[in-house]
């Protein structure tokens, strides 16, 4: 079973971890989706008075739209990973001699509990999830609406805008092979190894709106690559990638406890070995350490965590275009729930996982109101500001033979802040020895 067990992850790895597909860094994509030098209009667009009139639309959004890449970049990188914890754990009885189940119940799949494996105990298993994101702060990632304004804008003709619908298609899928041994018999020391792969896709439809320039055609437009000209012109960029994430490395220990309440102390020490250019990491080392709560009733198991992690730079928190690096916004971590025994082999879970991100970038709609004073648009903006993001997970332990565990799971929305998929399903295999 073992054998089997590891030659499944390996081959899963194999598989996931194939070469980018893309021709440049998936974090290029949203700054360079018109062309190097931004949104222009066509070289032969001329003035009432002849001149040829190459106007740039917006030298100033096109950093903004590079933040949005930044802020999609920094979302993709911080997606949960199943806890690198055994859903078999074992205590001393003192009487016997002997190692014994310190509960009936499997414990959860996305949280943790401070129950530790045993002395010497092992475990290893996988877990794969595939997200589809289907919305940022609660905006339609099918329908981003961008404003793009004249250089220097002002009457006459520099007061035309230029509007955007953008599409973003992201996913991802993380197979996350983890191995936990127990150092002693109230000490864990684990490690999470995600195998990412990232599939990215941006869609823009521009079109020039005459505020200034009214029936006079011949100043801004653009031309497609068949060279007929018009008001509106389309871009798309797309690409994959596939590598290691960031490995995750824990230590655990089961402190003490308080009447039937169990107190782990932790720490999470993330390295940052995904290539964050090709969002499959965040490019930034972290350090969480953490305080794990959790029931020593047998068959019902109630659990609560809270930790706090720091981070270094990353050229995602940055410019990417420029090559700068920025701070990743620190952030608050809590998680709460329980797991119920319903069968000896059967186990169901149910968590709220939670995190405030602190001072990070946010985006957010507003409405553009043209230099005319009366026509408007619907836009975006990015801001500061520190935000809680809540997630729901619920899912059950089969234990069909041994102690072999299989893992369902569905990670869903509780509000709408952040990089959000409506339904994340998990499936995963544990065996502990």
């Amino acid at each position: 079973m073992i054998r089997t067990l590891l030659c499944t992850v390996a081959c899963a790895a194999l598989l996931t971890a194939s070469p980018a597909m893309a021709d440049e860094k998936l974090a290029f994509l949203i700054p360079h989706l018109y062309g190097p030098t931004g949104l222009v209009v066509d070289s032969e667009a001329r003035l009432p008075n002849g001149q040829t009139h190459s106007a740039h639309f917006n030298s100033a959004f096109q950093a903004e739209f590079t933040q949005f890449n930044v802020a999609l970049a920094s979302q993709l990188t911080g997606l949960p990973i199943p806890t690198p914890a055994s859903g078999f754990t074992y205590t001393l009885d003192p009487g016997l001699g002997l190692f014994t189940r310190s509960t009936n119940s499997f414990g959860p799949i996305l949280s943790d509990r401070a129950d530790t494996v045993g002395k010497h105990k092992v475990s290893v298993g996988v877990h794969f999830q595939r997200f589809t994101f289907d919305k940022i702060e609660g905006l339609d990632l099918g329908d981003v609406p961008a404003v793009f304004t004249h250089d220097n804008p002002g009457p006459g003709g520099r007061d035309d805008v230029v509007t955007t619908s953008n599409g973003i298609d992201a996913s991802v899928s993380q197979l996350t092979t983890f191995l936990n041994f127990g150092v002693a018999s109230w000490l864990d020391a684990a490690v999470a190894i995600p195998m990412v792969s990232t599939d990215l896709t941006v869609r823009s439809t521009a079109t020039v709106q005459r505020i200034g320039t009214s029936a006079n055609t011949a100043i801004h437009f653009f031309r497609d690559e068949s060279g007929a000209i018009g008001d509106t012109r389309s871009f798309e960029s797309s690409g994959s990638a596939s590598g290691i994430g960031d490995i995750v490395i824990r230590l655990k220990a089961h402190a003490f406890n308080v009447g039937a309440m169990a107190v782990g102390l932790g720490v999470d020490s993330r390295l940052p070995t995904g290539d964050e250019m090709d969002l499959l990491g965040s490019g930034a080392w972290g350090v969480k350490p953490f305080l794990v709560l959790s029931g020593s009733s047998r068959s019902f198991t109630p659990h609560a965590s809270v930790g706090y992690e720091w981070n270094g730079e990353s050229t995602l928190a940055g410019d990417p275009v420029e090559g700068t690096k920025d701070d990743l916004p620190e952030q608050i971590t809590f998680s709460g729930g329980i797991a119920v025994a319903v069968r000896g082999n059967l186990t169901l879970a149910a968590d709220v996982i939670g995190r405030r991100i602190i001072d990070g970038r946010r985006l957010v709609p507003r409405t553009f109101e043209a230099l005319d004073n009366q026509t408007t648009f619907p836009d975006i903006a990015f801001v500061r500001r520190s935000e809680n993001e809540f997630s729901g997970s619920v899912g059950l332990r089969l234990n069909p033979k041994g102690r072999l565990l299989i893992d369902a799971n569905v990670l869903f929305g509780l509000n709408e802040h952040g990089l959000r998929d409506s339904f994340t399903p998990l499936v995963g295999l544990e065996y502990g020895f």
